[in-house]
């Protein structure tokens, strides 16, 4: 048992890193009572810390490289921990969604350590072992966030949420210094600065574009503005990175056709599997009047079919070429959301299930061998690059997931406001039903029971609808173009090549 506590110290950050990017799903309507809060509010909690660790996961993997990665382990979990704290003693959506950015660097800190350190700690059969227990709980992580959330709002409060944070980080903290060996540190690599700083500017600046949108337009000024900064972001990232001799990702990594799809099946199932949670957790609590235990219950089907299938796909998929549990992977998850496209103006949080079931077998079937898809399309000199590329597109993902699909909801709450002609108001009508405020529109009118829970749904619907049909057509992608070839154990991207 002792050569296994290298691997439950990793996994334990790791599973606590991943769950926060969808635990706060089923608080929302919690957190948007508590801190008096609006959808753009809301959408910043979740974002923030998903472009933090977007942005900095591979200079994690830098640093790591020259002060070892125990110690950036340990001090991820350490500011980690002390974020967490941060973040439940909110006292405003403000200083929330600052306290959420730092924790995203110590989850950057944390996670650009991971691969490194059970490649390190594990050889042979062993470290086939370790790397599919890891991918596991990447795949079942995200998944089991709403049903962690539920339990602990319901039972405690949404602070508490961050609280249990603390814990865990300190037994992973006592495992770490106890059984982990501080690693090599390797030869000093130049930092990509500009490449790294012209690539959070320009994720930041698209989601917070797409973000602005709701309140003020695509024509406005200031929306114009923040899309010009990105585009102008996005192109000196790119002439950087062709450039620069120590890039922070190398571009020429998107010569390989296969390894195109896997990133582009990374993007389309972070956003066909969990960016649409936020907005049915609302829908359960704030429009259906279910609590957060309800919610997080509904949930636990897409939980239990990430870890059922995981399992499955770990003990009888070894070998498979990653091409196909990639591809059918994320094909599973678009048909779980497009299950989810057809409830009605009247169902209950009962008809999501079946979906959000369908939707956790995709994820546990396609999460767990994305890296080694990405591996098995590059060069083995690239494959810690490769790695990494996948690690940051899935934050950046799910951050952009969140924002685009806000919007979408948003404008078809509206529409169909307006169709119904119920409210004076249909944008500010909009806006309070994307913040959890559906129990304030019916307390100060009871006849518009129909139009609100006729114009969430219909919000609901389209939604899953476009994070369905991206799923599908990702999928496919993926298993006409992906790689062709399964790698072995050692395909596993080695410890002198984290970036």
């Amino acid at each position: 048992m002792r050569k296994w506590w290298p691997l439950v110290g990793v996994c334990l950050g790791t599973f606590m890193l991943l769950l926060d990017l969808t635990i706060l799903s089923v608080a929302l309507p919690s957190v948007a009572v508590g801190l008096h809060t609006t959808l753009a509010g809301l959408q910043w909690v979740l974002d923030i810390y998903a472009l933090a660790l977007a942005a900095l996961v591979l200079v994690g993997g830098s640093v790591a490289d020259i002060v070892g990665r125990r110690r950036v382990y340990l001090y991820g979990l350490a500011v980690f921990a002390v974020a967490s704290l941060a973040c439940g003693l909110s006292t405003s959506v403000v200083f929330l969604v600052t306290a959420r950015a730092v924790q995203g660097i110590g989850a950057a800190a944390m996670y650009a350590t991971t691969i490194a350190l059970l490649a390190d700690h594990y050889t042979g059969r062993d470290r086939g072992t370790a790397f599919g227990v890891w991918g596991a709980v990447n795949g079942v992580a995200g998944a089991a966030g709403p049903l962690v959330g539920g339990l602990i709002t319901e039972y405690l409060n949404w602070r508490w949420i961050f609280g249990v944070n603390i814990p865990i980080c300190l037994i992973a903290v006592l495992i770490t210094l106890r059984y982990l060996h501080e690693t090599e540190k390797r030869a000093q690599r130049k930092f990509d600065i500009p490449g790294m700083v012209s690539f959070a500017v320009a994720a930041t600046a698209i989601v917070y574009g797409l973000i602005l949108v709701n309140g003020t337009g695509w024509t406005a000024p200031s929306t114009l503005l923040v899309f010009a900064a990105a585009v102008v972001a996005l192109v000196v990232f790119v002439i950087v990175e062709l450039r620069s001799e120590s890039p922070f990702i190398d571009l020429r990594l998107l010569r390989s056709k296969a390894f195109n799809m896997i990133m582009v099946a990374t993007l389309v199932l972070q956003v066909a599997a969990f960016t649409y949670m936020p907005f049915t957790s609302l829908w359960i609590q704030s429009v259906l009047g279910a609590g957060p235990m309800q919610g997080g219950l509904v949930f636990a089907a897409q939980g239990g079919g990430a870890l059922v299938a995981s399992l499955l796909a770990g003990r009888f998929l070894h070998g498979v070429a990653p091409r196909w549990s990639v591809g059918f992977g994320v094909l599973i998850v678009g048909c779980g959301a497009l299950l989810q496209a057809g409830i009605g103006a009247d169902a209950d949080s009962s008809a999501v299930i079946l979906g959000l079931a369908v939707s956790g077998i995709g994820i546990g079937l396609g999460t767990p061998t994305l890296v080694s898809a990405a591996v098995a399309a590059v060069p083995p000199k690239d494959a810690g690059m490769a790695g990494g590329a996948v690690n940051t597109l899935r934050q950046f993902g799910y951050a952009l997931g969140v924002a685009v699909l806000g919007l979408i909801f948003a404008s078809a709450v509206r529409s169909s406001f307006e169709s119904s002609h119920s409210v004076a108001d249909p944008h500010a009508a909009a806006e309070k039903l994307a913040s959890g405020g559906a129990g304030e529109l019916l307390a100060a009118d009871r006849g518009l029971t129909a139009p609100v829970q006729h114009a969430f749904v219909s919000g609901l619907n389209t939604i899953c609808l476009v994070a369905g049909l991206l799923g599908v057509v990702g999928g496919l992608l993926v298993l006409v173009f992906g790689a062709v070839r399964a790698k072995d154990d050692k395909a596993v991207p080695e410890p002198v090549k984290t970036v």
